[in-house]
């Protein structure tokens, strides 16, 4: 998936279920838009688990809260 947004993803991904909802599309074309919708989902999930793990760095820092680098965990798979 090309570099984008979290929120471009997931604007993208909303237009792919309102036109997958709408139910006019031929069948090659829909399994298209789903097999695109489930990667945005992925990418989607994948960015908001390295937001949840930067604000879980900040937080254990203990009564201050100080700023470290965050390296996200690489995921393999397809």
């Amino acid at each position: 998936m090309e570099e984008r947004s979290f929120e471009e993803a997931l604007k993208e991904l909303e237009e792919i279920v309102e036109r997958l909802e709408g139910g006019d599309l031929p069948l090659e074309e829909s399994l298209q838009l789903f097999e695109r919708g489930v990667g945005l989902a992925r990418f989607c999930h994948r960015k908001l688990e390295e937001a949840k793990r930067r604000v879980e760095v900040l937080v254990k820092e203990g009564s201050e809260l100080v700023p470290r680098p965050f390296e996200p965990e690489e995921e393999g798979g397809p």
